[in-house]
Order: structure tokens, then C-alpha cells, then sequence
């Protein structure tokens, strides 16, 4: 997304879309329309404290799409208030991300760490105006003092400190002669609030660590809450999207606009997060996943992480089209995830390249082979432009050992695929005949033998020969050798962490199975990390960032072909 100038935004969305207006849409064209917002400025504010996950992309696509819609911009801005739990491979992997989802900020990346300066200045003005003191209650005893939802709170007894005192006992805050957790610098607005925001909420706290951005340079870190509206007015931010937890912050929001010198006066509107079923978000349980081993990574495939989804070969117009499937609004609701996993798998049966892959080989001799010969396939069957593949044709080919059975007495309704004394067509090839089944000592099969039916390449087989059915194959001399993670979801509970459960509990055991020794079109020796494929009668596959070598690539199941989860619960 590049930025617009105003002239360029439609005057309504219904010149832009045919779909109806979102109630932030109806927002935004009535500001425009009025005169109230000359241009539109949104901004995407993460905090770097761990990797984006499927409800950031539900944010990413709303506010950067906003701004697009409306010919106006979008920042990003990371919200670096806290840097015990900040880094800056979070920084790294939120931009990357953004961009990978296809989206573009305007103008430099922006931190809350570069207003530190002002926001110190601007925590002194309120000092010397008698709305902020510096309180040394202890952590129980603020909560004592804070009071309850039904209860007001009291007075701190520092409240009514002098200016001057405050002002000294804030410089020695800054000049680093408390410890952690000795003072905070909190507003002086009202205790007895029915909104506990209002119950002189804290502006600035102690952290003796050094930031990502700014080093050593400040031991004393704004708060969200007395940072996020003054960042908004800094940059100009016209319409400041949050989620509905934030609902209750926006009086404070407010205040802190009313009563500083800001250049811009934004507006708050807060939306439904995106709640997923069979899914955690929470940063802090994800975080747990990846630090006791549960996954490898942030961006394990079977994570809800924007990296882990990119991983596992979702797309990013999948999820686009998701958070433009799921819309909107003001009420709180869980989305099924099946809902992502058909968005999914749409948009790869469009785009996604053919091609076979057995995951559990046995070896099969065609007895009358005339020696290699090419079977010519298209990439896509439904797009040409993709162009086509050749396949080797050998002597000796491998099918999956589920696709043969001795029975006999299986119906075709039952059994579509290879019976001993049977035919069924190889994909794109020749139909055969299963003529022998060989197997080692103990019984097991090792080898089938069996007969190509001559002139049945993309020609209908002899009257009197009816194929059970159609299966995938590849030669088993111009093959590869490539092992196959099949995923699954990472929790086998609807609500993992709902109530007092432990999500850990809920873990699929099943979430990853590895196959090894699969056999894969030679083709596929050429794949790229995030080309998707599906491989047929399997589901859709990636190559593996991490895990993949030249000599031995590894395959990751994005999603198979239909939804079975049901079947399973």
C-alpha cells in the first residue's frame, strides 16, 4: 500500500466496493464527508514483545486497509514502552510480516521510544500543573488503595505533595536513585471514578534495563496508557483503531488529550478482536509453547503465528480473504476455524501447482514396460498459463501402499483404487493391471507386478476393462527422497484456555506426524520455500523453511484436501 493523496480516495466506499460499509467505514466516509478528517491516518501500534499472530493480521488488514480504501496512510508504529520484555527480533519479524501479508507503511517505521523526550516533558508540565504526583505506595498497598469495581478507592497519601516536591522526587526517579517498584509517577484525576482507569492511573514506572532502541539513556518508561494517545498526536493519527478491550481506556485517552499541548487531537474506536476456536493468542501462553519445547519455534507451523501460518504454506491473500470473510464489528463473537482452513484451502486449489508425492511407497514392476517413456501433465488442470510437467514414465514406479489391496472381494464403491487382478489408471498414464503380489518372508509386500494396458495414455481402455478408479504414482528410478510433516491443530479442545483450564491439557498428540522415505515427482527437487503444491489425493504441501536440505527436502501438509476434523471429534 502506497500513500494517496486525498484527491485520489473515493468520496464514498460505495464507489470503492459494492460490499456494505463497516460501522468504522461509516465512520471514516462520514469524517470525510464533513470535513471533520481531510485526510486519513491510521496506524498498526504492536508491541515488540513477541511474534504477530492471526488476530494482528485481523488488525494489520483493517487499519492498513482503511487507509487504503481512503486514499490515505498507515503507520507503524512499535509501542516500546516496556523493555523487559521487548526485543529486537520481535521489531525484525512484525515488520517482515507486515509486508508479507502485502501491505506498506507510510514514511519510517515510528517507535514510541523516539517521543520519550517529549512524553518526559510533557509528565513535568502535568507535575507543575498539579495533575500528576509521585506516590511510593508498594504494590499490595496500591491495590488496597485503588479500591474495587463496586468500591471507591481513597486518596494515596502522597497525593497532595507539593509541585516542588513532586518535581524532585521525579528527577531523582530519572536519575535512577530508586530501585524497581520504590515509586511511580501516577495522574491525579479521581478514585472515586466508576472507571478504575480514572483512579489516578500510573504515567511513568521504573525499569533499570536497557531498551532495544534507546540503550541506557532512561531507567524511568512511560506507560502504555500515557504513551498510546500522545503517540497517535504526534503522527497526526486520525482515526486510532484498538480492540474492545480498550473501550474502557478511551475516557483516559481523553483526558490525557485534553490536558496536554498535543498537535493533533485523534479519536479512539475500538472493534471485536478476532477470537478463533481451537486456538491460543494469548502472547504469554504462546510464549510458554515455544520456551518449554512444545514447539520448535515461534513459527511452528502448527502455531497462530503470521510466521507459523507462513511456514506451514498458508497465503497471504488466504488470510486477507479471511478477515474480510469474518468483517467487523462492535460485538465479541468466536469465529470457527474452519472458516480460515476454507479460505485456505480456496485460494491453494486456485493457485496451487500439481503435483504426486507417495508417502508410503511400495515398489510396483510393469512387466511389459517399453522403457522410459514422458508423461506430459499440466501444472494446473484449470489454468494453462501455468504450463505443463514431465514425468518419467519407468519401468519400475512406486504407489502408495494403501492404493493396493489382495481383496478381491471389495466393492468398487468401497475400494477404488489397485485389486490383485484388477485395473485402475495411473494419473496422466497408462491403465494396468495388478498381475502378482510379492512379498518377503514374513508376509509382508514388497513388490507388485503387474501389466500396462497399451494405447490407454489419455485414450479410454478397451471395451470390457473398467479401472476402479484413478491414483497418483512416480518413477522409482527418477524420483526423490524427501520426508513429510503432516500438521494438524496444535489443541484437540474447542476453548483451550477458556476458564480455569490449563491449556497445556489440551495439546493434540497428533498435531505432528513425520513420514519418512516418501517419494516425490523429480520436479519437486527445484521447490521454493513458500510455493505451495498440492499434492494429489494428499492435501497441499510447502517446503519447509528450516528443516529442508538440498539433499533431503522436507514437506509440510498446510491443509488437506476436504475438512475431516469433524470426523475426528
Amino acid at each position: 500500500m502506497n500513500s494517496s493523496s486525498v484527491g485520489d480516495r473515493p468520496s464514498s466506499m460505495s464507489e470503492a466496493t459494492s460490499k456494505p460499509l463497516n460501522f468504522l467505514e461509516q465512520i471514516v466516509t462520514q469524517d470525510l464527508e464533513s470535513g471533520k478528517t481531510q485526510k486519513v491516518v491510521t496506524r498498526f501500534p504492536p508491541e515488540p514483545n513477541g511474534y504477530l499472530h492471526i488476530g494482528h493480521a485481523k488488525s494489520i488488514c483493517l487499519n492498513f486497509g482503511l487507509a487504503q480504501r481512503f486514499g490515505g496512510e498507515c503507520n507503524l508504529r512499535f509501542d516500546d514502552t516496556n523493555p523487559a520484555k521487548e526485543d529486537l527480533e520481535y521489531v525484525e519479524s512484525i515488520m517482515d510480516d507486515v509486508r508479507w501479508l502485502g501491505f506498506e507503511w507510510s514514511g519510517e517505521v515510528r517507535y514510541a521510544s523516539s517521543y520519550f523526550d517529549q512524553f518526559y516533558q510533557w509528565a513535568l508540565l502535568l507535575i507543575k500543573e498539579g495533575k500528576a504526583y509521585v506516590c511510593h505506595l508498594n504494590a499490595d498497598e496500591t491495590r488496597e488503595y485503588r479500591g474495587w469495581a463496586t468500591k471507591p478507592g481513597k486518596d494515596s497519601p502522597y497525593r497532595d505533595r507539593s509541585v516542588e516536591e513532586n518535581l524532585a522526587e521525579f528527577e531523582k526517579m530519572r536519575a535512577g536513585e530508586y530501585a524497581e517498584g520504590d515509586c511511580v509517577l501516577r495522574a491525579k484525576i479521581d478514585m472515586a471514578s466508576p472507571n478504575m482507569n480514572m483512579r489516578d492511573p500510573m504515567l511513568y514506572r521504573i525499569r533499570k534495563q536497557s531498551h532495544h532502541q534507546t540503550g541506557d539513556k532512561w531507567c524511568i518508561y512511560p506507560t502504555y496508557d500515557f504513551a498510546h494517545g500522545q503517540e497517535d498526536a504526534i503522527e497526526g493519527v486520525t482515526h486510532s483503531i484498538c480492540t474492545l478491550e480498550f473501550a474502557d481506556h478511551r475516557p483516559l485517552y481523553e483526558w490525557f488529550i485534553e490536558q496536554l499541548p498535543v498537535p493533533a487531537e485523534p479519536t479512539q474506536y475500538e472493534f471485536a478482536r478476532l477470537e478463533l476456536n481451537y486456538t491460543v493468542t494469548s502472547k504469554r501462553k504462546l510464549k510458554q509453547l515455544v520456551d518449554e519445547g512444545h514447539v520448535d519455534a515461534w513459527n511452528d507451523p502448527r502455531m497462530p503465528t503470521i510466521s507459523g501460518m507462513r511456514r506451514r504454506g498458508y497465503t497471504p491473500a488466504s488470510l486477507r480473504n479471511f478477515c474480510e470473510m469474518i468483517g467487523v464489528t462492535k460485538s465479541g463473537s468466536t469465529i470457527d476455524v474452519g472458516q480460515l482452513e476454507f479460505c485456505v484451502r480456496n485460494d491453494l486449489n486456485d493457485n496451487a501447482p500439481r503435483a504426486m508425492c507417495v508417502l508410503d511407497p511400495v515398489k510396483v514392476t510393469i512387466t511389459n514396460s517399453k522403457g522410459t517413456e514422458t508423461m506430459v501433465q499440466p501444472v494446473h488442470p484449470n489454468k494453462e498459463k501455468f504450463g505443463e510437467r514431465q514425468l518419467p514414465f519407468t519401468q519400475e514406479l512406486y504407489i502408495d501402499r494403501a492404493d493396493f489391496t489382495e481383496d478381491t472381494t471389495l466393492s468398487r464403491k468401497k475400494f477404488k483404487r489397485l485389486v490383485l487382478g484388477e485395473y485402475v489408471r495411473l494419473r496422466g498414464a497408462y491403465v494396468i493391471k495388478a498381475d502378482e503380489a510379492v512379498k518377503d518372508d514374513s508376509g509382508n509386500l514388497i513388490e507388485i507386478k503387474a501389466s500396462l494396458i497399451d494405447g490407454t495414455v489419455g485414450e479410454n481402455p478397451p471395451e470390457g476393462i473398467r479401472p476402479r478408479g484413478v491414483i497418483h504414482w512416480v518413477s522409482a528410478t527418477d524420483s526423490i527422497d524427501c520426508e513429510v510433516r503432516l500438521y494438524d491443530r496444535l489443541f484437540s479442545d474447542e476453548a483451550p484456555d477458556s476458564g480455569d483450564k490449563n491449556f497445556l491439557d489440551a495439546l493434540n498428540s497428533e498435531s505432528l506426524t513425520i513420514v519418512q522415505g516418501c517419494k516425490a515427482e523429480v520436479g519437486l527437487a527445484n521447490a521454493s520455500a513458500e510455493q505451495s503444491y498440492q499434492f494429489e489425493r494428499e492435501g497441499y504441501f510447502c517446503l519447509d523453511s528450516k528443516y529442508s536440505t538440498t539433499e533431503k527436502p522436507v514437506f509440510n501438509r498446510t491443509i488437506g484436501l476436504k475438512d475431516n476434523w469433524a470426523k475426528k471429534v
